[in-house]
């Protein structure tokens, strides 16, 4: 029961879900929950089970040390380096489990914790428990994130298994994270956005024109159909990247929810639960989502 439930929750990251405290460049949507993901078992034995190389590093930004997880891919030649940039639950077993997946498709994989150093004595996510986590993500300051990113890109841009060739991506709060990203980092090859809005100069939904302006890589959009927060800022993000002759290419994946990556990563729910049906039918349609997603993403991971 208790694992219908948490997963039931997960499919409901609602407006109060994926937040940064406002200002100019960041698109506030504010939050007062908890992470509902309350277990990720499922996560954590994927990837114990995985045969990829793992490793945690400290990559430096100044005198900040930014706690990082990488996993390479087993290929012959030189791979492309994805950034993965995590949820506003921090960094989750399931954003480790992807980061793996993303290896086991061929590419070097890091998924820096951006929470590293502002938690109790000096921790990151798993300093702080699941209230205070969302809190901490608020907090971070966009400059201080921007350059742990940046930090990020360059140590993996070097590493002797890169082929010099990075992306970046991110999933809700991290979504709209890979989004600004991309107005701030020239020298990046795509941003893969999943459930995230463009730059916005207010909360009405002004699009940051300027921001946008800036960016030199290709933007593709990965969104759910049940999401109208999110989709709500799509045609303006679209005629905004049209007017400035920039590539936007979202896809909208229709009856998932907002979060399908994750919930359609996880298992199929328990069939003990009163409401298992509703959680069958919610979860088939991020399955479905989460697979074509994937396959999307893979086919424009091997044009880069």
């Amino acid at each position: 029961m208790r694992s219908i439930i948490c997963l039931l929750t997960l499919l409901m990251c609602s407006v109060t879900a994926c937040a940064q405290r406002p200002n100019a460049n960041q698109h506030n949507h504010g939050t007062s929950e908890p992470d509902p993901m309350v277990e990720q078992d499922w996560a954590k034995q994927r990837l114990a089970k995985s045969p990829r190389h793992q490793e945690w590093v400290k990559v430096k930004n100044g005198t900040r040390e930014v706690n990082s997880f990488v996993v390479y891919p087993e290929v012959k030649n030189k791979a492309t380096a994805v950034v993965v940039i995590h949820e506003i639950f921090g960094m989750s077993d399931w954003v480790q489990s992807l980061t793996d997946q993303l290896a086991e498709a061929g590419y070097i994989a890091i998924a820096p914790d951006l929470l590293s150093g502002m938690g109790p004595n000096g921790g990151g996510t798993s300093s702080l428990d699941r209230s205070a986590v969302g809190q901490a993500i608020r907090d971070l300051p966009p400059d201080q994130i921007t350059a742990d990113l940046n930090a990020v890109v360059d140590y993996v841009s070097k590493l002797p298994a890169s082929n010099g060739k990075v992306v970046v991506t991110g999933y809700c709060w991290g979504g709209s994270q890979s989004f600004r990203f991309a107005t701030n980092n020239p020298n990046i090859k795509a941003a893969f956005v999943f459930y995230g809005a463009a730059p916005m100069k207010s909360p009405d939904g002004e699009v940051d024109k300027d921001a946008l302006a800036r960016i030199k890589a290709p933007v593709y959009g990965f969104y759910a159909g049940n999401d109208a927060r999110i989709n709500a800022t799509l045609p303006k993000t679209t005629e905004a990247m049209t007017e400035l002759k920039k590539k936007f290419e979202p896809v909208t994946y229709e009856g998932a929810g907002h979060g399908f990556m994750r919930a359609g990563d996880a298992p199929e729910p328990d069939k003990s639960a009163a409401d298992y049906q509703k959680a069958l039918d919610a979860w088939k349609f991020n399955k479905k989502a989460r697979d074509e997603a994937w396959e999307r993403w893979k086919k424009l991971l091997a044009g880069v």
